[in-house]
């Protein structure tokens, strides 16, 4: 920290050592965008593709097409990262970077990172969404953006699927509805545990298509199906044993999720079970500090989204006829919470 950035201190003396330490970290989380910043253009540029084998900044700024002092300075701040290094006045990528960020590699995850990527603009218009309850003005989302949308959801659904199965277990689930289930990561996860599970996953036009190219993958397509539709406004169905609603609560307002594990509990069969998995918050909502900071994410990009309590989902799912109704720890920010329909009279 420079001179003039750092704080005035009382006069003839200095902060007291915790008043010291808060400012420093203060600092340090103020000025964090500026790393975030330098490893999203590299992303954005496609760096890691275009360092390759190996060369120096002129070297690399051709291949990229951009200027050779710009390229030279992002660079360097990569290497003294650790995610590049130099020697003499060559760059190369480290084993990480060349396995998850170069396109030749079949384990790149760049375009799932893209997604951050497109948040940028919007997150740096939360000041105005805060004054407003608006969202970030953003264009329609185009196939590119929708492409990396649901590789960042697969990637991050697809690691946590495996302990989503478990937690929930599917015993007597023959019949489950995955509603808004993007790249069908959760149904495959369910189909592949369970040989006699069908999973029907639902989501609109412009996702299906790419939730099946997944399940004919995964070698699947007799199993898990899918259907174009609206979460917020069209019918389920009926006769489901498990409906999954998985990080779709969050991108809705407070009425419009109790809607929606209302119709969710409506198209169960006798002990079906409706599951969220989502940011699970305290009953004041100061925490857990990932789910505060996701609902910002949901004020600059959503109208009305939102994280919601345990409490608030308990009192939703027992409003639509479900009992058993609890709260489930899952690895990671999120949990799930899990109701039961009651045999029928």
């Amino acid at each position: 920290m420079s001179e003039e950035q750092r704080p005035v201190r009382p006069a003839g003396g200095r902060l007291p050592e915790e008043g010291e330490a808060f400012v420093e970290a203060l600092w340090l989380q103020a000025r964090g965008f500026m790393e975030s910043r330098a490893l999203l253009s590299a992303i954005e540029l496609d760096v890691f593709t275009a360092v390759g084998a190996g060369g120096t900044a002129a070297e690399i700024a051709r291949r990229l097409g951009a200027d050779e002092r710009g390229t030279s300075y992002l660079l360097h701040h990569l290497a003294a990262a650790r995610f590049l290094v130099k020697e003499r006045d060559t760059f190369r990528s480290t084993p990480w970077t060349a396995r998850f960020l170069a396109a030749d590699s079949p384990e790149c995850i760049r375009n799932g990172m893209l997604h951050t990527v497109h948040l940028w603009d919007r997150w740096s218009r939360l000041t105005a969404s805060v004054r407003s309850g608006a969202p970030a003005p953003q264009e329609q989302r185009d196939e590119e953006a929708t492409e990396t949308f649901i590789a960042a959801m697969h990637r991050n659904a697809s690691s946590r699927a495996p302990h989503l199965v478990r937690a929930t277990g599917i015993d007597g689930v023959r019949r489950m509805l995955d509603v808004g289930g993007g790249s069908g990561a959760y149904s495959i996860a369910f189909a592949q545990a369970g040989p006699v599970l069908h999973a029907e996953l639902l989501d609109l036009e412009d996702v299906v298509p790419i939730a099946q190219r997944h399940i004919d993958a995964a070698g699947l397509a007799g199993r898990v199906t899918t259907r174009i539709g609206d979460l917020r406004t069209d019918a389920f169905g009926g006769g489901y044993d498990l409906v999954l609603l998985s990080a779709v609560c969050h991108m809705l307002g407070p009425d419009e999720v109790r809607d929606l594990i209302r119709r969710a509990g409506g198209c169960l069969a006798s002990g079906g079970r409706v599951v969220v998995q989502d940011h699970v918050l305290q009953a004041d909502k100061t925490g857990p500090r990932p789910g505060t900071l996701f609902a910002l994410n949901m004020l600059v990009n959503t109208a009305a989204g939102g994280n919601y309590s345990e409490d608030e989902y308990r009192a939703w799912m027992v409003a639509a006829g479900l009992d058993e109704v609890r709260q489930v720890s899952l690895p990671g920010p999120t949990a799930l919470m899990i109701g039961r329909r009651g045999e029928k009279p």
